[in-house]
């Protein structure tokens, strides 16, 4: 993997994507999604994982997240990847999947050739960590963020998406507790306004 897009300041705040391979829509059922919030809450706790902000898609999703130090960001990232790559196809396996056998091809087909790879390979390799260096960028960051669910049509306001973290920053709660950056106090004022 190039290292131009990882984590190189221990200190620094990260806007980081995850995709799912071949962009496979695996977050379209409760239960997947349920294993991602319950893993970036584990990582919150026991691993050291500082979450600003989150929006988790259909085969995807962003994060503007750092370390306290307890452990560093790629590994607590490896190890989010690896627990819910298990956690999910175990999911597929006993769930009432539609898709089962079309999707675990996928995905055996994604670590087939992956000594790394137990059986089936969920997420694509990397994390594209962008290191957010100003109050303008992290801005756009977390507009983009919060905005993914309206330009995809699930809703029309971001705070009213529940797997994101656009309900915390409008003093609504959600469904994993975030730290709120300053920084969204101008999204506010600059985007209700357009």
């Amino acid at each position: 993997m190039s290292d131009q897009y990882t984590a190189r300041d221990p200190d620094g705040i990260y806007f980081l994507t995850f995709t799912i391979v071949d962009w496979v829509d695996i977050f379209t059922r409760q239960s997947y999604k349920e294993i991602v919030v319950n893993s970036l809450k584990y990582c919150q706790s026991a691993k050291g994982l500082r979450l600003f902000a989150f929006c988790l898609m259909t085969n995807h999703i962003h994060l503007i997240a750092s370390s306290n130090g307890k452990n560093k960001l790629f590994e607590i990232i490896r190890d989010f990847k690896k627990f819910t790559n298990r956690a999910i196809i175990e999911e597929i396996k006993k769930g009432n999947e539609s898709r089962k056998k079309w999707i675990l091809n996928k995905f055996a087909f994604a670590g087939k050739y992956l000594e790394r790879i137990e059986n089936f390979k969920v997420w694509q390799d990397g994390y594209h960590a962008v290191e957010l260096t100003s109050n303008n960028f992290t801005y756009q960051k977390l507009n983009y963020i919060h905005q993914n669910p309206v330009r995809a049509g699930i809703v029309a306001e971001p705070e009213h998406y529940i797997f994101s973290s656009a309900s915390n920053y409008s003093n609504l709660g959600g469904v994993i507790d975030v730290e709120l950056l300053d920084v969204y106090y101008w999204y506010f004022l600059f985007n209700r306004a357009s």
